[in-house]
């Protein structure tokens, strides 16, 4: 130290010097509901709240507004890398990739598709699998055009989760994901009703239904992922998938706790995410605490004897 400072190669900064954080699950457009309805279930928070917000970013000038802050936060937060799902309006997806690229942050930027009459309104879904496809590939190229050589910014297959696709949505992505070789994110198995509702409709679970639409390789990130069995983990792992682990949205939304330790033994690749808006904090520091309290509520579980 007194060497250094000798020669003027001493630097004196305030707090702690990290590498970039890594921030694997963020719901861009979700920002302004941030810590809001936390009271519901996933499936009447995503109804009452969320997709009517989401709905909103039809008006580009209002996407700008909120991705610009958002972004701000992120780095501000120390989060230099994001995934981000955006919403299902091209438009505003490019502008949420301007954002980013305007502040130096690097990102995978996802069009949500979601096409599924039974489960996404009417005011809130793509038209039809074409018009989903289109719109997607539309973002692809306005990222790749804007981003250049370097990809600092880069185009990620989103369908939102199994319910909110139709069957030939999610067979037309995984077509598309061969072809280009983009990243894919998804849902999985987040909550008990999630888990439930691709077990009747298809008969397997999430892992499963994902693999065989072509969906699961190893560029795949998988949000929270909580029901996996043994089996889904070991597929996971021969995939070359991984897993966005959202500790903080789980305690809100998931009904259990992901099974970090099991999925690492099994040789699956785990990231955190905060989950913006069902995490109720942007700050990737909050979602590493916990992480660890979840973990350590899991592994020594609860005594309900105790008062």
């Amino acid at each position: 130290g007194a060497l250094a400072q000798q020669a003027g190669r001493l630097v004196r900064l305030p707090g702690l010097l990290l590498p970039g954080l890594v921030d694997l699950h963020v719901h861009a457009p979700q920002y302004p509901q941030l810590g809001k309805g936390l009271d519901q279930s996933l499936e009447v928070w995503l109804q009452r709240y969320t997709f009517p917000l989401e709905a909103r970013y039809a008006d580009r000038l209002f996407a700008r507004r909120v991705y610009r802050r958002l972004v701000g936060d992120l780095l501000a937060q120390g989060t230099t890398t994001a995934l981000y799902f955006a919403s299902r309006h091209a438009d505003a997806t490019c502008e949420l990739a301007d954002a980013c690229l305007e502040a130096g942050q690097r990102a995978l930027v996802g069009r949500v598709v979601m096409d599924n009459p039974e489960q996404c309104p009417d005011f809130y879904r793509d038209e039809s699998v074409e018009a989903g496809l289109e719109a997607t590939r539309a973002v692809a190229a306005h990222i790749r055009a804007r981003a250049g050589a370097d990809g600092m910014v880069r185009p990620v297959i989103t369908p939102r989760f199994l319910p909110s696709c139709t069957d030939g949505m999610l067979r037309a992505l995984g077509r598309m994901a061969e072809e280009s070789g983009c990243h894919v994110q998804t849902h999985c198995c987040e909550s008990d009703w999630a888990r439930d509702y691709g077990q009747a409709r298809f008969g397997r679970s999430d892992v499963a239904v994902l693999d065989g639409f072509g969906l699961l390789t190893r560029r795949t990130v998988l949000a929270h992922a909580n029901f996996m069995t043994g089996p889904d983990m070991e597929r996971v792992a021969l995939r070359g998938g991984a897993v966005a682990h959202c500790a903080l949205s789980n305690a809100w939304f998931a009904n259990a706790v992901f099974p970090l330790r099991a999925a690492l033994a099994k040789g699956v690749r785990v990231g955190l995410g905060t989950d913006i808006a069902g995490g109720p904090s942007a700050s990737l520091l909050a979602a590493m605490r916990m992480t660890v309290a979840a973990s350590r509520m899991l592994q020594d579980g609860v005594d309900p004897a105790r008062p």
